[in-house]
């Protein structure tokens, strides 16, 4: 069976778990590809190849036949749309000067992209190729001012970087709780963690931004491990800010969940090395997590133990805490649940998964 050369573009998609609305998928010699080095679904290749197969002494299809065709992939946890876009190795000479240049323009913005993030302090831990990884997810997107870019209490879709401009950071009834400029993110925690916005955030002037989706993101946590330390630190430094702010953390540690959820908390604990108790007090129930040094050695809550107290807690958002330093002896001995940033994605994973039901 021969198949044919062509580039095909994603139209629409529902709970695809790798590929985004806008997307090519290119054909070569019965080869497929994708974006972004992204990983091919055989699912996908199976009805790509059913589009493209081509009986011997079958005439070419025109262009215009493929471009009123319209494919699907019914996929395996969710669906998508393509469409034929070109033909590839019968384009004028005309078609590859302008694909030629297009390539160079590309390069060029990928370039000077890469020299305006290098200088930025929150990305002085990647290595060179990774921030170029990063970067060849990255869409770049523009607000005016006085617009909202974020609301309080929606789903985040986008994580942002902003390039250019400053942001408010606004709770509640339009209270200013901060700015942020250049070389700062956010959006990230809603992401990862599944939650609505805890606040709104508004350009306070022209703001430039790279933006990556919650799709490409895990895409790329999953893919390179650095930029899951690399985010992760993100998050210990954003758990700080939010317990500065929220001033009412002591030197035990007791506070509200509204300043600082579980999630945070306990990263923040990790990352210090910390051995001791939390206790976290809901309208539901009592539950406790023991560290030693910084990982996990117990989890209860209600009737769960485990890793499935622990993933029950990671999605309360009221309630009270209290951490105090002292381990009683007899805890000292029990082995960790599990390595903490595995154990964290796991349940950030799973709350993701549940609520995409």
């Amino acid at each position: 069976m021969e198949y044919r050369n062509a580039v095909f573009v994603v139209t629409s998609e529902d709970s695809c778990p790798i590929y985004n609305v806008g997307e090519e998928i290119q054909i070569q010699d019965s080869a497929v590809s994708v974006d972004y080095e992204k990983p091919v679904c055989l699912i996908l290749v199976r009805e790509l190849h059913k589009a493209l197969a081509k009986k011997p002494g079958e005439q070419r299809f025109t262009q215009m036949a493929m471009q009123r065709a319209s494919f699907r992939c019914p996929g395996c946890t969710g669906s998508m749309r393509f469409e034929y876009k070109k033909e590839r190795g019968f384009s004028t000479l005309q078609m590859n000067l302008l694909r030629i240049a297009d390539k160079k323009a590309r390069k060029r913005h990928v370039e000077a992209l890469f020299k305006h993030l290098r200088t930025m302090q929150v990305f002085e831990l990647l290595e060179d190729h990774d921030l170029l990884d990063l970067i060849s997810m990255l869409k770049l997107k523009q607000f005016d001012p006085n617009k909202v870019i974020i609301s309080e209490g929606t789903r985040g879709t986008h994580l942002y970087i902003i390039l250019s401009g400053k942001v408010a950071i606004v709770k509640g009834d339009n209270e200013i709780i901060a700015e942020i400029g250049r070389g700062e993110i956010f959006g990230e925690m809603s992401l990862l963690s599944g939650e609505p916005a805890s606040s709104s955030v508004h350009s306070r002037t022209v703001v430039k931004f790279g933006t990556i989706n919650g799709k490409d993101l895990k895409f790329i946590l999953n893919r390179y491990p650095v930029l899951q330390i690399f985010f992760y630190r993100l998050l210990v430094n954003r758990a700080q800010m939010n317990m500065a702010r929220a001033g009412k953390i002591s030197s035990g540690m007791s506070g509200e969940l509204i300043y600082i959820n579980p999630v945070e908390l306990f990263q923040l604990i990790n990352s210090g090395g910390k051995s001791g108790k939390v206790d976290l007090i809901f309208h539901d129930g009592h539950a406790t997590i023991l560290f030693k040094e910084g990982e996990i050695i117990h989890a209860s809550f209600g009737d769960l133990q485990g890793k499935e107290a622990l993933f029950a807690l990671l999605s309360k958002k009221k309630g009270s805490f209290n951490y105090n330093t002292e381990l009683a002896k007899k805890y000292e001995e029990l082995p960790v649940l599990g390595g903490f940033m595995g154990l964290l994605m796991e349940g950030l994973q799973r709350l993701d998964e549940e609520q995409g039901k």
